[in-house]
């Protein structure tokens, strides 16, 4: 919502395209995997790659939407699971049909785990459950707080990262839109708290993520498909594993719900990295990156028109400068290097 900046590292030697996503993840996520893999091979002629990123906005941007309806239906931690083993299924057929095989090593599927952790089980689960008491419109705007979470934290985690007046400014911009967002000024009145910070948390959650697949995954020599899968493979597990703690066997399978679960892992979560994958390839990440612009836009579209969510003024405006700060908090001096954005 799998979306997000994935940390800037320089393209290995060989292997698979650079990936918000994951991610978002995006809602996205995963796709901070396509930073640390290499460049990849010339992408074939297809579709025009206007026509993919228009595509990919549309389904991240939805995403948001599809949540708030599966946990009609769902609860939250079963909308995850459900997401997940749709999202593992794609990537699974994608990697036969490349003939991909999983990373080997106990430390590769060790770091996997806690990438896994960070780009999708605890984001997924934490907008599942932000989306019980709080509009997709939110949600989606909350998401797009990721870069300006990362930026924070990659001065701090990254010695490489140094604060420019540019980058400060915009952290600074950006928050003060959250605060916009959020009606500071009116007291947080008729915000729900939880479900706002549990949001917030999830946005988060993509950059500690991130940075800790730079740190560990960078250069690993297994492609960016292999690195994705399996780390959707692993957070199936997980959400797997909790799953049933915490929730009771659903009395039936509604039948929208169902379809929105379905979709947001087929579409938003397997079909939308390897999407992004190929546009990344082929046009490079700065342009690709700009996908995450659209995400808060479409999805408070999609909460507004579908949903008939309510918008009062300072929620657009405040996602405005959101997105403005985040823009600056990615921009360098001219000439400079640019971070790539991913999946919510």
């Amino acid at each position: 919502m799998s979306a997000p900046v994935t940390p800037r590292t320089p393209p290995p030697a060989r292997s698979s395209a650079p990936s918000r996503p994951t991610g978002t993840a995006t809602p996205a996520t995963t796709p901070a995997l396509l930073a640390t893999s290499a460049s990849a091979p010339a992408a074939r002629p297809g579709l025009n790659w206007r026509i993919r990123f228009g595509a990919l906005s549309l389904i991240w941007g939805f995403s948001f939407l599809l949540i708030k309806v599966g946990t009609e239906g769902y609860a939250p931690f079963q909308v995850t699971l459900g997401r997940l083993l749709a999202g593992t299924a794609v990537l699974a057929v994608a990697m036969a049909v490349r003939r991909e095989r999983p990373p080997r090593g106990a430390r590769t599927w060790g770091h996997l785990a806690v990438a896994a952790f960070f780009l999708n089980a605890l984001p997924f689960s934490l907008f599942a459950y932000a989306e019980l008491t709080i509009p997709s419109t939110l949600a989606g705007i909350c998401n797009a707080t990721s870069p300006l979470w990362g930026m924070a934290l990659s001065l701090v985690a990254l010695s490489e990262d140094r604060p420019t007046r540019r980058r400060v400014a915009g952290l600074g911009l950006g928050f003060l839109g959250v605060l916009t967002v959020l009606g500071a000024w009116q007291g947080f009145s008729g915000l729900d708290v939880s479900g706002t910070a549990m949001a917030l948390l999830a946005s988060l959650s993509y950059p500690i993520g991130w940075i800790y697949v730079r740190r560990t995954l960078a250069g690993s020599g297994s492609s960016t498909l292999s690195l994705t899968g399996s780390q959707l493979l692993l957070g199936t597990v997980q959400i797997a594993l909790v799953t049933p703690l915490f929730t009771s066997v659903p009395n039936g399978f509604p039948l929208l719900p169902t379809l929105a679960v379905v979709a947001l892992g087929a579409l938003g979560t397997g079909l939308a990295v390897l999407v992004q994958y190929g546009l990344v390839a082929e046009v490079g990440p700065t342009t690709a990156q700009m996908v995450t612009y659209f995400i808060p836009v479409i999805a408070t579209a999609a909460g507004v028109l579908v949903l008939g969510e309510q918008l009062s003024w300072n929620t657009p405006v405040g996602a405005l400068v959101v997105l403005a700060g985040a823009a600056l908090t990615q921009s360098r001096a001219r000439g400079g290097r640019t971070g790539t954005r991913t999946q919510p």
